[in-house]
């Protein structure tokens, strides 16, 4: 197995709410865990079914104003 070391660029915003859910604290972590998750999602990469999973979230997020 050979590891790499990569970077990315994102918003302030971004990282912190990307800590926040995944429970993590550093920025390392809190990318390995999002990622590795991506790798292991049923939904990752699939087009039709992300626009399912968008279409449940936006009734969820729906439902909480109510």
């Amino acid at each position: 197995m050979k590891l790499l070391h990569v970077q990315t660029v994102l918003r302030e915003e971004d990282l912190e709410a990307l800590k926040k859910k995944t429970g993590r604290q550093t920025t390392k972590d809190a990318l390995y865990e999002a990622v590795m998750h991506y790798l292991s999602c049923p939904f990752a990469g699939k087009e039709k079914d992300f626009a399912l999973k968008e279409k449940i979230e936006r009734k969820i997020r729906q439902a909480r104003l109510l």
